[in-house]
């Protein structure tokens, strides 16, 4: 197939930088748009093999027209790092190329591409991966990883369980019961809120832990799993409830500030020892329902909730199942071997001008902390998704943290989405879900 027979039929594959950009859709005929470009890889699946030189094919039509004499800059480096080649090309018939690159080392490389039509500015993103099924980690495995957690475990195990379960009838559904939790976790009164879904149909349920994503910030529950059979409990992990008033949800927040660098002196002190140790309380909250089948539990999470569930599946053998999509904290070190790390980014050039503590006590900190640690450790089932084009959590680190899971996992790479995800990503993650799920355990009486 040549390659403008190619770019007609192939979907299109970018990484939107703005809500300008089109694509060629099956639409009727005066709703198209009069420009479109459509970007392919010289690589169909978007990898290369080490040594191999980059490259993308841009095409373009106005009105069904090539575009002519236009010209095109382009700015590449390795993920997340550094500029280290430019250029410029000009359109010809329609299509542009342009090479970005090699790298003799595994790892993703990104490409930036910038042109005018007719006065109007486009920018878009690409990364390309460059043997990715051997990058590794740089993170260090602490040789206590295993007799420290057991210890935390132990002690958060001694805080008695508390609970405070109010229903939330204008949250739930026909289908589904919602209540709001308040759940002890740790001592010195520390609590986490939690959103508890359950199937209103009588009988018992596989139970799944959602932990959330970055920041603090307010919540909702999400009955799409309960509707699927699922008792769900969502959390937030800092203990301020989603129902206080704006001011007082302001002024909360406040004080917690940025709770990624609160305690990072020492590992005791960290603030995610006691987000880590919340995630095995959750779990004993759910396993404690009288709903629960007895038999499924598991967890899921995007982003720092990604990171989370990973973080659970590696602690508590209790969980069977987990999924993670673009997890965050993975591979904390990467800038200090000179490539990209996971969210935060401790140590990018950015972030390693502020980082409160000495690199050295951060980096042993963290090592007890680093998702790929805790990836390690995994040995149920998992579902795994990401995108190439994500620069909040980038591909590197989550590819090693990946890489890093020995149990049975399933991975939905799409190239071209960013921290976002199709719904088709999902629909795959919730059929995968379900055949998590013991068919004789749904809608059947205690």
């Amino acid at each position: 197939m040549n390659k403008l027979l190619f770019f007609l039929a192939i979907l299109i594959i970018v990484c939107p930088a703005s809500d300008a950009q089109e694509t060629f859709q099956h639409r009727a005929p005066g709703s198209r748009s009069y420009f479109n470009f459509l970007v392919v890889p010289t690589q169909a699946d978007w990898r290369f093999s080490l040594g191999e030189e980059a490259g993308i094919d841009i095409y373009a039509q106005a009105g069904g027209n090539p575009v002519e004499g236009v010209k095109l800059s382009f700015f590449a480096g390795n993920d997340m790092m550094n500029i280290d080649t430019t250029g410029q090309v000009v359109f010809e018939n329609g299509r542009a190329h342009v090479s970005f690159g090699k790298m003799n080392v595994p790892g993703y490389r990104t490409v930036s591409i910038e042109f005018t039509f007719e006065g109007k500015n486009y920018r878009e993103m690409y990364k390309v991966a460059f043997a990715p099924e051997s990058i590794l980690p740089t993170v260090e495995m602490p040789k206590d990883f295993d007799a420290y957690w057991k210890k935390c475990k132990k002690e958060a195990s001694k805080i008695p369980m508390q609970t405070e379960i109010t229903p939330l009838p204008d949250l739930s559904t026909n289908s589904t019961e919602v209540s709001l939790v308040k759940l002890s976790c740790w001592p010195k009164g520390h609590n986490i809120y939690g959103y508890l879904c359950k199937p209103r149909r009588e009988g018992r349920y596989p139970v799944m832990l959602i932990p959330p994503g970055a920041g603090v910030k307010r919540f909702n529950p999400n009955p799409i799993y309960s509707e699927a059979g699922i008792i769900t409990f969502t959390t937030e992990i800092h203990g301020v409830s989603p129902f206080l008033g704006p001011e007082e949800f302001k002024l909360q927040s406040g004080h917690i500030g940025d709770y990624v660098n609160t305690g990072l002196e020492d590992r005791d002190s960290f603030y995610m020892k006691k987000v880590y140790l919340s995630l095995i309380r959750s779990v004993d909250f759910l396993l404690s329902l009288p709903g629960w089948n007895g038999k499924t539990v598991g967890v899921y999470g995007a982003s720092q909730g990604g990171a989370l569930a990973i973080v659970s599946a590696g602690l508590d053998d209790r969980i069977q199942f987990v999924s993670s999509i673009s997890p965050a904290f993975c591979d904390l070190t990467g800038y200090l071997h000179e490539r990209a790390a996971g969210w935060p980014r401790y140590f990018s050039k950015k972030e390693i001008a502020n980082l409160p503590v000495p690199v050295e006590s951060a980096v042993k900190t963290l090592s007890y902390y680093d998702v790929v640690n805790f990836a390690r450790r995994v040995k149920v089932p998992g579902f795994y998704a990401f995108g190439y084009c994500d620069n909040t959590c980038p591909p590197t680190p989550i590819t090693a943290a990946f890489n890093s899971i020995q149990a049975e996992k399933t991975v939905v790479i799409t190239p071209s989405s960013a921290h976002w995800r199709f719904e088709e990503t999902t629909r795959r993650h919730i059929e995968w879900l379900k055949k998590r799920i013991a068919p004789s355990s749904l809608n059947k009486k205690p």
